[in-house]
């Protein structure tokens, strides 16, 4: 039986070891306040949420084939819960079962071991199999069908009746028939489990029935070691049938285990679609296309991890990229660039492995891989500068660099001076887009964002923080032309106040125009 909920034609499997690139991605989008999300505690959904998040899929059909399945668990949350519940419990009672026969060397210690968990589970698969009678009609996804299908078909009612009888004759209540062959020296060979002969009923038949002569011998009940003989003839004729017993339970459990691991996928984001429908923010099914489509549009798509941390409604933004290699966002400080940085990566990511997206409607082009190169604080061993780093962690992503992936910048190359971070930034970007990589990138260098500005390229969009008459944030990005200033003085005017001295105040401007030091 195969569970197939998360890919068509193979099962799903729990990734242990991250690259250190995925690690820096999970860093700096901030994903494991989704993983917790997700998880709700659990620590065994939380692995499951990360090897999803992060195995990102790279065609449309099996993203479609994922969404229509969540579509279906949206719709019978508790029907779903309770699949998982019953999977959880199948693994757990295994555990807490003797399982010493299991791993015994004796043939009749694992057969009655074997016996034990296959009546336990005999009586989880009728349950699940109950699931489908019950509630099979009302899912529509091509993944729970098929399950649903194979679950009424393999496990039907004559089916369970006739594994129970074997269960029961294998209990051996009235002993065990052998048979063996002799080979030189009259040792026993080929030694053979037997089905006892059925006889009639009918006790006057059976005082007449001929039967074949039985030769028979007893065993004192203090020999011993003839004691130990017989049950070492019982054992050989019970080997095969004790390790074939014992396949069958390893197999069932290896079913409920993959119908675990899959349902968990699911129930987390049932856990995070509550987590976010509660604070009343917007949720969709993306429509994915091929990477080479070159679409991207967005509406009222917003980051939720900064509302599942500040437990509010946050502001979405709205964007059309669509035939864009590059976009760069400049403009006031604290207006919400690197949020909005963030709200791309987790989309697409969410997209990518069949999720639904925070947003009121996402269209977009796959990526085959998504890096992100964020800024980073001062190394503290002092073993290299932050320019030093900045390259190094670049040179890291180029070496696994492929087209049509995706990077997010957010103030990188901002450890040294205008001109040359400017540079640097311009000479990067320019050889990503020659290798058809899509690049998002969050900058206070105004001579980049100009010197890219000024070609006036078909391919790249420029968006800008915006700010109101009176500095305050709205928290919206719009395309527009990147100017010189990111406000600094509207920060200076937060923290000091319209009465400090206004040689502080002539400061701060200077030092926003510049845009050396304050980059928030």
């Amino acid at each position: 039986m195969k569970v197939f909920l998360m890919f068509r034609d193979r099962d799903f499997f729990l990734s242990e070891k991250f690259s250190s690139l995925l690690e820096e991605l999970v860093k700096d989008l901030e994903l494991d306040i989704l993983f917790e999300a997700m998880a709700s505690g659990d620590d065994y959904l939380l692995k499951v949420a990360k090897t999803a998040l992060l195995a990102s899929l790279h065609d449309v059909d099996t993203i479609r084939y994922r969404q229509e399945i969540l579509k279906d668990c949206l719709k019978n949350a508790s029907v779903v819960r309770s699949m998982y519940t019953l999977a959880v419990e199948t693994i757990e009672t295994r555990k807490r079962a003797y399982l010493g026969g299991i791993f015994s060397h004796y043939p009749s210690s694992i057969l009655s071991g074997a016996l034990e968990l296959l009546q336990l589970f005999v009586e989880q698969l009728k349950k699940l199999r109950n699931f489908a009678d019950e509630y099979g009609a009302r899912f529509e996804s091509e993944g729970f069908t098929r399950l649903f299908g194979m679950l009424r078909e393999e496990l039907d009612d004559g089916y369970l009746s006739t594994v129970q009888e074997h269960l029961r004759e294998l209990r051996f209540r009235k002993g065990v028939l052998l048979s063996a062959s002799l080979r030189s020296g009259n040792v026993g060979n080929d030694y053979t489990l037997r089905q006892f002969p059925k006889y009639e009923r009918n006790w006057m038949k059976t005082m007449w029935q001929k039967r074949p002569p039985v030769y028979s011998f007893s065993i004192d009940p203090r020999d011993e070691n003839g004691a130990r003989a017989l049950s070492e003839l019982r054992d050989r004729g019970l080997n095969s049938v004790a390790n074939a017993l014992a396949q069958s339970a390893d197999h069932i459990v290896s079913f409920f285990e993959v119908l675990r691991l899959e349902l968990a996928f699911y129930v987390g984001c049932l856990n995070l679609y509550e987590r976010l429908i509660e604070l009343g923010e917007p949720l969709a099914f993306p429509a994915p296309v091929p990477p080479n489509e070159k679409r991207y549009t967005a509406r009222e798509l917003y980051d939720p991890c900064l509302a599942l941390m500040v437990r509010n409604k946050v502001v979405g933004n709205d964007l059309d990229a669509s035939g864009k290699d590059l976009v760069i966002v400049t403009g006031a400080n604290q207006g919400g660039k690197s949020t909005f940085l963030r709200s791309i990566g987790l989309a697409q990511l969410m997209m990518q492995c069949g999720m639904f997206v925070p947003a009121e409607s996402l269209s977009a082009s796959l990526c085959r891989k998504l890096f992100t190169h964020y800024r980073r604080r001062e190394d503290a061993t002092m073993k290299s500068g932050k320019l030093e780093e900045e390259l190094k962690r670049m040179s890291d992503i180029v070496d696994e660099l492929t087209p049509h992936a995706m990077v997010l910048f957010n103030e990188s190359f901002s450890a040294t001076n205008e001109r040359e971070g400017s540079e640097i930034a311009r000479q990067v970007v320019s050889a990503l887009l020659e290798k058809n990589i899509r690049v998002f990138f969050v900058t206070h260098h105004y001579e980049f964002a100009h010197d890219f500005y000024t070609q006036r390229l078909n391919n790249a969009l420029f968006l800008r923080a915006e700010r109101g008459s009176e500095g305050q944030r709205t928290f919206k990005l719009v395309e527009g032309e990147p100017l010189q200033t990111s406000y600094g003085e509207d920060l200076y005017r937060d923290i000091f106040g319209e009465s400090g001295s206004s040689s502080l105040r002539d400061k701060a401007t200077s030092i926003s125009e510049s845009e050396r030091l304050v980059s928030i």
